[in-house]
């Protein structure tokens, strides 16, 4: 069993100099994904501190077991925040104590079906009526545009951002902000956790995250305990040993709840269009509406290039990995995207296949404990709209030029813009 120091040893290390938030990495990935899994499947990146693993078999292994790879770490900033942010922060009072994706305490099982609640199966096949008819209004200024409309503000930044509000019971026209405030908030805190930001920047989106932070605790306070909505029953929640949930607590469920619930969505459906309107045979057929292949186009680009590319973990003991012994306290840096092209797991992985057979064989939703709540909405949301748009603009094709620029943050990624004209 190879110890660390050995494999950083036998590791070349050009194989371990990639920029994780560099331009080239983050819009052509797959090359350091599968060098990766063919001869680095956990290997150390200095430059992060974290350990990559790149296979699906043994991210599978990690996410399973809580106790030896916790998720403590998972919201953790990964640009250590300055001292000016923390203060900034600290103002606010901002804390993100366990609650979510970050608990493996005995509080995690009563809180995740609560908020869970809000997106199983039968709240989405209720909502998703009212998502056709979000999805036709936004399609229909697109319908009625000459010339070149970015897809991203018109549809995948918005639809997802007013049906999250509306399933948790708060819908966007009851609040006291509007949805360019929360786009900003949201934006700020995937940017201050997941991102590079300088020290100048730090501030800004430490004053933005602090702002979400103290504007959710407000509705919180104000809320009815017991009320169906999500501020009013996470006010009436009892922990285990019968005690009110604590603001703090109630705080940090919701903080990257409303932030990842529709950010990730919006992040996906972003990619979906990009992807799909660059496929004409598959563009036609969705246009024709073939009956499932919609729904089939999107899981492959959650296997293939899922808007939540990486995940953390740290180690709670030495462990072995895929033949690595990891010490006690390593932060480990899951990398879902590329487990999604395993050779062992997918036939032709590089293809974009719909109706492949084992299509939902992939960690773009994590496993175990903490699997996305929300997977299914995503899935649904972003189905209604391929089909919706391509049927409606059968006729729609990306506009000739460069590739999008990309999101380029950690743990997600998509494209910024999807040009289309029709």
């Amino acid at each position: 069993m190879r110890s660390a120091d050995c494999y950083r040893a036998l590791v070349h290390p050009a194989q371990l100099a990639t920029d994780l938030f560099g331009a080239e990495f983050i819009a052509r990935p797959e090359p350091v994904h599968a060098m990766l899994r063919d001869q680095a499947p956990v290997a150390y990146h200095p430059a992060t501190d974290l350990w990559l693993v790149s296979r699906y078999a043994d991210i599978r292994t990690v996410l399973a077991d809580d106790r030896t790879f916790a998720p403590d770490n998972a919201l953790h900033a990964v640009t250590p925040l300055s001292v000016a942010a923390l203060r900034v922060l600290a103002r606010h009072r901002f804390s993100l104590p366990p609650t979510l994706a970050n608990n493996a305490t005995e509080t995690h099982p009563g809180l995740r079906r609560l908020v869970a609640g809000f997106f199983d199966r039968e709240a989405v096949t209720a909502a998703e009526p009212g998502i056709r008819e979000l999805a036709a209004k936004l399609i229909a200024p697109v319908a009625a545009t000459e010339g070149p409309v970015d897809l991203v503000a018109a549809l995948a930044a918005e639809l997802p951002t007013r049906v999250l509000y509306d399933l948790i019971g708060v819908p966007l026209e009851t609040l006291d902000v509007d949805l360019a405030q929360i786009k900003e908030w949201s934006g700020a805190g995937l940017e201050l956790f997941w991102g590079r930001p300088g020290p100048d920047r730090q501030l800004d989106l430490a004053r933005l995250s602090g702002e979400f932070h103290q504007w959710i605790a407000a509705r919180i306070r104000a809320a009815t305990p017991g009320a169906p909505d999500l501020f009013g029953r996470l006010a009436g929640h009892r922990v285990p040993d019968g005690s009110p949930l604590k603001l703090a607590d109630a705080v940090g469920v919701c903080f990257f709840l409303l932030i990842a619930g529709q950010e990730t969505t919006a992040q996906l459906l972003s990619t979906v269009l990009h992807r799909m309107l660059a496929d004409r045979p598959l563009w036609t057929r969705l246009a024709q509406g073939e009956r499932g292949l919609a729904a089939a186009c999107v899981e492959e680009v959650l296997r293939r290039e899922p808007s939540v590319v990486t995940w953390k973990r740290q180690t709670t003991r030495e462990v072995d990995l895929a033949g690595v012994r990891l010490p006690a306290g390593a932060k480990v840096l899951l990398m879902l995207a590329a487990a999604g092209s395993d050779e062992t797991v997918h036939d032709q992985p590089e293809q974009l296949c719909p109706m492949r057979p084992n299509a939902r064989r992939h960690l773009a939703f994590g496993h175990g404990k903490h699997f996305c709540v929300g997977a299914e909405l995503a899935r649904t949301e972003s189905a209604v709209v391929l089909d919706q748009l391509a049927r409606t603009l059968p006729e729609l094709r990306p506009v000739p030029g460069p590739d999008p620029e990309y999101l380029g943050l950690l743990s997600f990624r998509a494209p910024l813009k999807v040009r289309a004209t029709h």
